[in-house]
């Protein structure tokens, strides 16, 4: 959509400056430009809210899809109206909006396409939210230096692997009651589809002194 905008307001700008004035829209047109606006955000507010819910990147992205009409609706009452209430070398804002709005149709698909591509390529989660995720595992005194941490996004759900050391004298089954506990932290947090893989280190142990 973005493409085909730019090439429609970049060829009827180029058809201005050789003399030719882009046809005057009537007021049907205009109309039909509110009434887009409108629908169209509202669809995107009701769209990216379930997106965000259920922590879905392609229902998110459409309702992007939804706004990107919104936009383009805006740019197109902007140029409509100025086309239709001025006239003359003012028909020109009709193409000049659309060129506007195709630009910003253009860095929205680039955003959600990089999006994609982090998800698909396995990109590691932001920086603020590996930090409150180390934050969650710490949270038991028991734990100590959580390391080797590796988190990606799988689907609607992230995955969170990562190292813990604890007290060499530990048991089985204590050491198994502390990353449960984690896991529990970890998926109230991001939800209950939280993939956890926990590997459990002793910590060092000073070296005892050599009886004389």
């Amino acid at each position: 959509m973005g493409i085909k905008l730019l090439w429609s307001g970049g060829t009827a700008i180029r058809d201005f400056t050789r003399g030719l004035l882009p046809t005057q829209p009537g007021v049907v047109a205009l109309w039909a430009a509110v009434v887009s606006i409108v629908a169209k955000e509202a669809l995107y507010r009701y769209t990216a809210r379930v997106g965000r819910r259920v922590n879905s990147p392609s229902v998110v992205a459409n309702a992007w899809h939804h706004r990107s009409d919104a936009l383009s609706s805006v740019g197109t009452l902007v140029g409509i109206g100025c086309a239709y209430f001025l006239g003359g070398g003012w028909r020109l804002a009709d193409p000049a909006a659309a060129i506007v709005v195709a630009l910003l149709i253009l860095r929205v698909a680039w955003q959600l396409m990089k999006m994609g591509m982090d998800e698909l390529l396995e990109k590691s989660l932001p920086r603020e939210q590996e930090e409150h995720i180390l934050s969650l595992i710490a949270a038991d005194p028991a734990v100590a230096s959580p390391h080797n941490l590796r988190t990606r996004r799988i689907g609607q759900n992230i995955a969170v692997e990562v190292h813990i050391r604890v007290d060499g004298a530990m048991t089985v089954t204590e050491s198994h009651r502390l990353t449960v506990d984690i896991e529990r932290r970890l998926r109230d947090a991001y939800g209950e589809g939280t993939i956890v893989s926990i590997h459990v280190e002793p910590r060092k142990q000073p070296p005892l002194n050599e009886s004389k």
